[in-house]
């Protein structure tokens, strides 16, 4: 017989190369079978693959809807209901409660929304089809596994369109690889269990290199007057007690490690709301890629931990989606790496808008306007 494809090609035969090589890493044929009895393609799955939205919302935008009043008062009310199961995740993780509430509020709203795609046709929908093979044929062998532990019902077991499970939406490889029993039922149930989910998204925070006892982003105040913008955006080399040189100031009470690295972000320019982020927000950006939904988790997490609201300040309502492009397209003109011309303000178009300004003798704050549109 024929080694089946690694994609595409007939289903079931790819199904059968996914059972052969399950059972070759020790599971039983009888659970391979099981596992993959009912499984068929879903073509909402691939359409949701095809289709995904680029996040074309702004900070204020998506922070002032993520971060609603509801979604406070809930992950409060969390908190103090888990505080034994918290306290056990910051003990053991260094992970504190309102980074763990925050993921969890965004993820699925405590983990009232989880997905309705039921997860093996998710993942071998994924796995068989040609687009991301590499990443997807690796997790449904790990639902597998998961099957074989109790931890997964091949036909009621149901989670985001991707295959991500739980109330923090993890994925099959990780849930193996972090889940934490926080309930002591023997299992690892991250849909139903919130001590589970805590526990196992605290051991997978730490792993992606959470370090204890540090800040991850707090609000700051410029002073007035002439500032040195384009000393902001990720990876500059200052720490705090440079920025309290240049007379920034906290909102909320600064840090004690002064000499702690910190990166100065305006996720809406220089007229909207201002950051000072830490390494910890880099665990951030292994959570989710998006930077405007990782600065809004990190924002939630300051504000559940008791900071209080930024001051959204008065900035512009930046480019529509046909300007960026052209922003895009010039900037690409002129040597930068912006990645692919899609309309989304993304780290690598803002380094190259920071650039451009700087040489142009705007405010170089990374925020592309109308004006440096027109410049270009």
């Amino acid at each position: 017989m024929a080694q089946a494809p690694s994609c595409g090609g007939n289903f079931a035969q790819f199904l059968q190369g996914v059972k052969a090589e399950a059972m070759s890493r020790g599971i039983s044929e009888e659970v391979a079978n099981n596992a993959l009895a009912r499984v068929k393609v879903d073509n909402k799955v691939l359409s949701r693959d095809r289709a995904q939205g680029v996040f074309r919302q702004t900070f204020l935008e998506f922070s002032q809807r993520s971060v609603s009043a509801n979604r406070m008062q809930v992950g409060k009310k969390k908190m103090a209901q888990f505080a034994e199961v918290f306290a056990r995740a910051e003990a053991d993780y260094g992970v504190p409660a309102p980074v763990i509430t925050a993921f969890w509020g965004l993820e699925t709203d405590f983990g009232a929304v989880q997905g309705d795609f039921n997860t093996i046709n998710a993942l071998a929908t994924l796995a068989h089809d040609c687009r991301r093979p590499e990443l997807f044929r690796p997790q449904l062998l790990a639902a597998i596994e998961m099957v074989a532990h109790g931890d997964l019902d091949p036909t009621g077991t149901t989670g985001a369109w991707a295959g991500e499970i739980g109330q923090v939406q993890m994925l099959p490889r990780d849930i193996i690889k972090y889940g934490v029993d926080g309930d002591g039922d023997g299992h690892e149930d991250l849909k139903k269990s919130s001590p589970d989910a805590i526990l196992t998204a605290a051991n997978f925070i730490r792993a992606l290199g959470w370090r204890a006892g540090e800040p991850w982003l707090a609000e700051v105040s410029l002073p007035d007057g002439d500032f040195p913008y384009e000393k902001s955006g990720l990876g500059q080399g200052m720490t705090l007690n440079d920025w309290a040189a240049l007379g920034v100031t906290f909102r909320n009470g600064a840090p004690s490690a002064q000499n702690l690295p910190a990166d100065l972000l305006f996720p809406q320019g220089r007229n909207g709301p201002a950051f000072l982020v830490f390494p910890n927000f880099s665990i951030y950006l292994e959570w989710n890629q998006s930077f405007i939904y990782t600065t809004s988790a990190a924002y939630f997490a300051t504000r559940l931990g008791g900071a209080k609201p930024y001051d959204a300040g008065n900035p512009g309502s930046g480019l529509s989606d046909v300007a960026m492009k052209q922003l895009q397209q010039k900037l690409a003109a002129r040597g930068h790496d912006v990645g692919k011309i899609d309309g989304i303000l993304g780290g690598g178009t803002r380094a190259a808008v920071r650039t451009e300004q700087l040489r142009l003798g705007l405010p170089a704050d990374g925020w592309p306007t109308e004006e440096l549109l027109g410049a270009l």
